[in-house]
């Protein structure tokens, strides 16, 4: 439990994430029906970008840095909206201090009959965690190990519902945890959504971690990867990637169209820039 996000926050990484999860989110709200979100490594909810753990990296620069300034096409702009309104409501004026972690964006998207379930195991961000929220009678905090919270929260009451695994990745085993948590899911809440994040650090670990999540014969998963440069150019990370299980059925056309194109060639770091929108199950 040494990780902490705070050094990351904003990243690529966290763009291409926080915006799929919004638009997820943006989605499941079509529907009156209220709906729980699931964060199972919540971190502490939001992140100061002014911070000496920010600073020391500055990876938010190459991140939400560039995609809050960047000029984009109507269509790429009317999509990433929702994420973007929420980053500046949490910013004043045209400076960049403030980014909001899964909790904090997810809590702004929701309605009043919504609610959210963050848990961080993490004892002092858990405590800044719950502080946070403490007061909201929508958010409800807990402290466990995130991967029993997956077998432990669901399915939820409300019968609909997104869940985010978004491990640290600090030990090994977590691709294969990722697909163990996969399977809870199809088990216990078949017609929920997930959203599994992953870093890209080595080809050859991605390819057998999708070939396992193939095997699981569940009916419908897509897989979303970008690439910010080649492998190996230095020690930091070059890909991110995401599985969807029962995405949005907009979900796949929007991010190959209109949304990946875009976002790939603003968060670009160098040579070996690439996208990809794959189905590991279902659709093609």
């Amino acid at each position: 439990m040494n990780y902490r996000h705070a050094y990351h926050a904003g990243n690529f990484a966290d763009v291409l994430k926080h915006l799929v999860l919004t638009l997820i989110i943006e989605h499941m709200k079509l529907k009156p029906a209220p709906f729980r979100v699931i964060d199972t490594h919540a971190g502490i909810g939001q992140y100061d970008l002014a911070s000496t753990e920010a600073g020391k990296t500055g990876e938010y620069v190459d991140g939400i840095g560039r995609l809050i300034n960047a000029r984009l096409t109507p269509a790429a702009s009317k999509v990433i909206a929702p994420y973007l309104d929420v980053v500046k409501s949490m910013n004043s004026g045209v400076d960049l201090n403030v980014y909001p972690g899964s909790p904090a964006l997810v809590r702004h998207l929701l309605r009043r009959d919504d609610r959210l379930l963050v848990n961080e195991l993490h004892p002092e961000d858990h405590a800044v965690l719950k502080q946070r929220f403490d007061c909201d009678p929508q958010t409800k905090v807990m402290q466990i190990d995130g991967w029993t919270a997956v077998k432990a929260v669901l399915p939820p009451k409300e019968r609909r519902g997104v869940i985010l695994i978004d491990p640290p990745f600090e030990i090994a085993g977590e691709l294969d945890r990722l697909v163990a948590a996969i399977s809870d899911i199809a088990a216990r809440f078949a017609t929920g959504t997930a959203l599994l994040w992953y870093p890209i650090k080595d080809e050859r670990d991605i390819t057998g971690f999708h070939r396992n999540v193939q095997r699981l014969g569940v009916p419908k998963i897509l897989n979303i990867s970008m690439m910010v440069r080649d492998f190996g150019l230095d020690a930091g990370l070059p890909g991110t990637g995401l599985v969807v299980l029962n995405p949005p059925f907009t979900l796949a056309e929007t991010m190959r169209t209109v949304v990946l194109p875009e976002l790939t060639k603003i968060l670009s770091q160098g040579p070996g820039t690439s996208h990809a929108i794959t189905w590991l199950a279902g659709e093609r």
